[in-house]
């Protein structure tokens, strides 16, 4: 049992330190070697919502609320019904942002208007098909995945849409790793499987938003687990503040959900992985380090601590339990 209430007020220190007024959020405080804007920030916004409603510190009073919903409402394109920010696709940025927003129980002011066509036949099964499952999983499942979010959460749910969406991903499923696109998660030449299930966390939590059956998830489970003992993950895995953490134990811990396959085999590498990356948060310099003081980074953290905090019952103790923003909309 270990209690992580220590590392918990160091996180709520450095979400203070990036706040520029109620609800106005640098992403970085410092300018780095990018030169980076410490300015307000669509992720230093979003984040540190994300963050304080984790840790039990979301904002409860009316007018600091209404702040926060101003700030996030005023980065949305009027034109296009996007968010934008230059380091993510504005597909990620829309999404991350609107459910930000959700958290507030309020929606953006527009829809996402420049995604709409794909509610033609044919033009959503399009857009899947074109991104990049091959050479570039990861990143491109932000849109695959963003687009659900900005298209439910903008206050347009499209009943017929989201049948569409999930037959698509049902159908394309991958039989030997559990997770998308059918037939590219093992082809040759493609990237690491790790970048395939990092991919596929962003379709998984779309799915576990809609209560939607997983095709594979032994599969799944037998992937994760292979990447983990195998030390097929990155090298920084646990060591820093990113997703990359909280996309493995999702995928673990959501696709058990659905079958009793390995059930102790998971709890066993959960342990043994939370040891090491408790050595990292309490050795970690909160002042100086870089993935810590990013936001949007500093929050992939969180979210890891979260879902090991739900899932190894009684062996991370808080003094308020911390709740995983998935559990109640999606994306991250």
């Amino acid at each position: 049992m270990e209690n992580i209430q220590d590392i918990i007020e160091k996180i709520a220190s450095v979400v203070d330190t990036h706040k520029l007024s109620d609800g106005r959020y640098a992403r970085w405080i410092t300018p780095g070697k990018n030169n980076r804007d410490t300015g307000i920030n669509p992720y230093g916004c979003a984040d540190a919502a994300n963050i304080l409603y984790t840790i039990g510190r979301f904002p409860s009073d009316a007018d600091e609320r209404a702040e926060w919903i101003k700030a996030l409402r005023e980065m949305q394109d009027p034109e296009t019904g996007l968010f934008n920010e230059g380091t993510h696709h504005p597909i990620h940025t829309t999404a991350h942002c609107m459910a930000a927003l959700e958290l507030f129980d309020a929606q953006p002011l527009y829809p996402a208007k420049s995604l709409q066509y794909t509610v033609e036949p044919g033009k959503l099964e399009k857009f899947l098909d074109s991104l990049g499952w091959y050479d570039n999983p990861w990143p491109q499942s932000h849109q695959g995945a963003g687009i659900y979010v900005a298209m439910n959460l903008s206050g347009d749910v499209n009943p017929d849409w989201n049948r569409r969406y999930f037959e698509w991903l049902w159908n394309e499923a991958d039989p030997i790793t559990g997770m998308w696109r059918r037939g590219e998660t093992t082809r040759d030449g493609t990237k690491p499987l790790y970048m395939h299930m990092a991919g596929s966390f962003h379709y998984l939590f779309n799915h576990e938003y809609a209560h939607m059956p997983l095709r594979y998830p032994e599969r799944m489970i037998d992937s994760c687990i292979d990447m983990f003992d195998r030390r097929e993950l990155p090298s920084s895995f646990g060591k820093c503040c990113n997703f990359i953490e909280i996309d493995w134990i999702f995928c673990l811990t959501r696709a058990s959900r659905q079958t009793p396959h390995r059930f102790y085999d998971i709890r066993e590498r959960l342990a043994a992985f939370t040891k090491d990356y408790l050595e990292f948060w309490r050795g970690a310099d909160f002042a100086t380090d870089d993935t810590i003081n990013d936001l949007h980074m500093l929050f992939g953290g969180v979210c890891a601590l979260a879902e090991l905090q739900q899932t190894l019952r009684g062996e991370l103790i808080s003094d308020k339990p911390l709740r995983l923003v998935l559990d109640r909309r999606p994306f991250i």
